[in-house]
């Protein structure tokens, strides 16, 4: 099959939309983080093993990509019923990351924060099997979101407990 200057352009923008949609996650979820860091956040006890404030930024804007990467390849085989619940986990996880950090920063509430990023943790296991199925790629490019999160986990759940 000849590829075409046209499929060329569909994949390219396909990819810029599937990397940019996490990102404007984080974006929107930093506005929530950023208005703690400096004032709520470092009042909280935390446990000895918290990484420092710095990395957060960087570590999350590589998830966001290879997120949005793993969205990419999952999205070239289209949208279909074979696709479409992976679809559906992938936004309700994003959904659901989003959430973390209005309940964690913007409410300022480790137990709400907790309840959603225990549900977060789940429906993450659930969208690397379901991308797995269609792009074991997609499914790798997950698993150090998971790793992640499963630190934001115990990170939350001993603040909730150290406070």
């Amino acid at each position: 099959m000849k590829i075409t200057a046209g499929m060329n352009m569909k994949r390219s923008y396909k990819l810029i939309i599937s990397i940019l949609i996490p990102l404007a996650i984080g974006y929107f979820g930093s506005i929530f983080t950023s208005s703690s860091m400096n004032s709520w956040y470092p009042t909280i006890n935390k446990p000895h093993f918290t990484p420092p404030n710095w990395i957060f930024a960087p570590v999350w804007t590589t998830l966001f990509v290879l997120m949005g990467l793993a969205f990419y390849f999952v999205w070239q085989e289209g949208y279909s019923q074979k696709t479409k619940p992976s679809f559906f986990v992938y936004f309700f996880q994003l959904s659901l990351n989003l959430l973390w950090s209005f309940f964690f920063f913007g409410l300022r509430s480790p137990p709400l924060g907790f309840i959603d990023i225990v549900l977060l943790w789940s429906v993450i296991m659930l969208n690397i099997y379901l991308f797995y199925k269609i792009s074991k790629l997609s499914g790798y490019l997950l698993i150090p979101y998971l790793v992640w999160v499963t630190i934001a986990l115990v990170l939350n759940f001993y603040i909730i407990i150290l406070n």
